[in-house]
This record gives structure tokens, C-alpha cells and sequence, in this order.
């Protein structure tokens, strides 16, 4: 007899302690921004005369926006950035040199920017009672606060 009370508190107690977990809320995780991921889209292929333009030789198919800043990379202390102009033919796109001194066979980078999430909120309208002009407000007194110096108060 002890051993069938002894089993059914221990069934009773095994069924019923594990709904105590539902009284519980569970942590929100909260969601990250998404960094932008780097991507290399190709290497300079040559550079201009004037030194003012690159071509790149793409890595698959070219997928970056006119106007889109890219960087170029070498080692690690040679970095120059690049507009991307938008003209292309085959696996050859042209970027125009914004800063440094890119060379042949440099790999070029794109990030691609930052998109914002969050929600803008409308600053709301001031209620129309509020857009009307104060009426009826006394002048300001007409005594005065300043003295100058030297002289005397008198009453």
C-alpha cells in the first residue's frame, strides 16, 4: 500500500511540476541590426593614363548600384576607394578614383549600406485651440528694476 501511494505522489508531482515552467515568460531576444556583409566583386584590371579611372574584372555577375563607394585593398597599409560610374561591358565595369593609389590586381570591395529598421514615428499636430492667438493678457508693469549707480532708493 505504501508503495502505490508512494508511486502515484511520485506520478502526481512528476505531471504536475513541469507545468509550473508555463507561469514563466520567456527572455525576448532581441533582434541584432544586420551588419552589411563585404563582399569582393573583383580585382582592378588595369588603370587609366590620367590615373582618374580603373577598369575592375568582376567576380560573377556585377551587382553594384551606380554610385556605389568600393574599396580596394593590398597588404595592409595600402587602401584606396573607388564610385562605381555604372558603365560595364562583359566582366569589365569602370569606377572612378576617389582617394589613393589603386594597382593592378588589387582586390575590390563593396559594402552595401546600412538599411534603417526602425519605424519613423509622425510628430503629431498641435490641436487647432492651441494654433490661436492669446487674447486679453494684462500689459506688463510699467515699474522699473534698473537703478544706476550712485544713486539712492527713495520711497
Amino acid at each position: 500500500m505504501n508503495r502505490t501511494l508512494g508511486f502515484l505522489l511520485l506520478a502526481t508531482a512528476a505531471t504536475l511540476l513541469p507545468g509550473c515552467s508555463l507561469f514563466h515568460e520567456k527572455p525576448k531576444k532581441e533582434e541584432k541590426p544586420k551588419e552589411p556583409a563585404t563582399k569582393l566583386v573583383g580585382r582592378v584590371a588595369s588603370i587609366s593614363g590620367d590615373k582618374k579611372f580603373v577598369l575592375i574584372q568582376s567576380y560573377g555577375n556585377w551587382e553594384v548600384p551606380t554610385g556605389a563607394i568600393l574599396a580596394t585593398r593590398a597588404g595592409e597599409n595600402r587602401v584606396s576607394n573607388l564610385r562605381c560610374s555604372g558603365e560595364k561591358l562583359g566582366q569589365f565595369a569602370a569606377a572612378d578614383i576617389q582617394g589613393g593609389m589603386p594597382e593592378v590586381g588589387d582586390g575590390v570591395l563593396y559594402t552595401p549600406p546600412v538599411e534603417e529598421t526602425t519605424p519613423v514615428k509622425p510628430v503629431p499636430e498641435p490641436a487647432d485651440d492651441k494654433k490661436k492667438p492669446v487674447e486679453n493678457i494684462p500689459p506688463a508693469p510699467s515699474t522699473t528694476f534698473f537703478r544706476p549707480c550712485g544713486t539712492t532708493q527713495t520711497a
